[in-house]
């Protein structure tokens, strides 16, 4: 219903748009009509692959502004674009555009308003856990938490599991099959969540019949994956990550991405050339130099590069070599630099990084050769985060605060594992847009 809403309304705001210019609204030839429709599905086909139309991933508010402002970037110039090679010719194209824009903006307030101001019926999703140990227990927290959108319908208890970890409140009685309290509850959805899985944990037959009528049926890891834009550690496997998909990385795709940080690097490096030039200026004022700094980092296939960046802390910040991770109101942080990090102003330089092909505008956050090598030893799957290339920002820094610990490290492998596994162009743009929400708000700096 959403998604017929939405190009509903897209096609009455440009039929509107146009017939405000025609003399004779009846002469609207089919080609306007046709026009109008192509242009109505291209911009649903932007917001689906935003995530519009999908349950919230954990997604705040400012994260869902940070998409709708992308939808009206990318559908305005494919509107301008589809009508100039229409063969129907407008009279005002800057009145047409104009209205184009409001309806637009219309439309994609009403979607963040449905997003999060109204858990509406009609997107509401009913969720039954099948477990009732730990991992379900863990489910239903984060349903709870994280979607306000999903009504847990309760935990369906596996016949080898012998002790409840969740409320007994929750408990769906076992008296009844699995497949009738799905029909009964009128269930959406069902998330397997066993600690154990052998041993005839599972119906299969109920579970297949549920699915052919429509229900659908996911395992704990891909509901974690599409509810909070993250692979958990705790509920992965290996043959997951093998055999699932993803994990993709083509030609095709390596090229776009390689022209696309060209073009939006050599770009930002224009716009910001004079804030780089005033925090040189200030860096050297107060503590004299050096402006910039390298620091080995660890890049793609494992590759050590040196990170260029702008000086935020003290010269003799590591005297006595030992690498430290920065920590809230760090003392060796000097006050230009306390101000450069708060508005990611030290990450600059590293765009020339970009460049020269050592990283990449997004992907997971180069770390340092000693913290990689400690982490890939205590945390499993941290060298997956090593198959693409590092980035100035990623998935997890509009996902994650500052990671200072070998404990945040995990909680952001969790998602940089999500973006090496979903990376895609459109998945970069979220990124980007949602990166200059965290620097306008100051989040997450240390």
């Amino acid at each position: 219903m959403q998604i017929f809403f939405d190009l509903g309304l897209v096609i009455v705001t440009v039929l509107v748009s146009i017939l405000s210019q025609v003399a004779h609204p009846a002469a609207v030839s089919s080609v306007v009509l046709s026009t109008s429709l192509l242009l109505g599905v291209s911009i649903l086909v932007i917001n689906a692959g935003l995530g519009f139309y999908q349950r919230v991933h954990s997604r705040t508010l400012g994260q869902t502004r940070a998409r709708a402002v992308l939808s009206l970037c990318l559908s305005l110039p494919l509107a301008y674009g589809i009508f100039r090679l229409s063969p129907f010719r407008l009279e005002d194209g800057k009145a047409f555009m104009l209205a184009l824009m409001a309806g637009l903006i219309l439309m994609l307030m009403h979607r963040v308003y449905v997003t999060h101001a109204t858990p509406r019926a009609l997107m509401r999703q009913r969720v039954l856990v099948f477990g009732t140990g730990a991992r379900a227990k863990l489910v239903g927290r984060t349903l709870k938490k994280s979607d306000p959108n999903v009504d847990l319908v309760g935990y369906y208890a596996s016949p080898n599991e012998v002790e409840a970890e969740v409320s007994t409140r929750g408990l769906l009685l076992p008296e009844k099959s699995l497949t009738d309290i799905v029909m009964d509850e009128q269930v959406d959805e069902i998330v397997i969540a066993l600690s154990e899985r052998r041993g005839g944990s599972m119906p299969l037959r109920e579970l297949l019949d549920c699915k052919l009528r429509g229900v659908r049926v996911v395992d704990i890891a891909t509901h974690f994956e599409e509810t909070l834009g993250q692979i958990r550690l705790d509920s992965v496997s290996a043959g997951w990550l093998i055999f699932g998909d993803g994990f993709e990385q083509g030609l095709v795709r390596t090229i776009v991405k390689r022209l696309f940080d060209i073009v939006c690097a050599t770009v930002l490096i224009v716009l910001a050339l004079p804030i780089m030039l005033v925090t040189g200026i200030l860096i050297l004022l107060e503590s004299g130099g050096p402006i910039l700094y390298l620091q080995e980092r660890v890049g793609l296939n494992g590759r050590i590069f040196n990170v260029v960046k702008f000086r935020s802390m003290r010269t003799d910040a590591e005297k006595d070599g030992q690498p430290r991770w920065a920590a809230a109101k760090d003392d060796r942080i000097t006050r230009v630099g306390r101000v450069i990090r708060k508005l990611r102003i030290d990450e600059l330089p590293q765009l020339f990084s970009v460049l020269g092909g050592d990283m990449s505008l997004v992907g997971p956050r180069p770390e340092r050769p000693y913290f990689v090598d400690k982490l890939t030893q205590e945390i499993p799957y941290y060298a997956v985060r090593q198959s693409v290339k590092p980035g100035v920002t990623g998935w997890a820094q509009v996902r994650y605060h500052y990671g200072a610990s070998i404990e945040d490290s995990a909680e952001k492998l969790q998602y940089d594992l999500y973006y090496v596994k979903n990376h895609t162009l459109f998945l970069d743009l979220v990124v980007l847009f949602e990166t200059v929400g965290v620097v306008l708000m100051g989040k997450g700096a240390q």
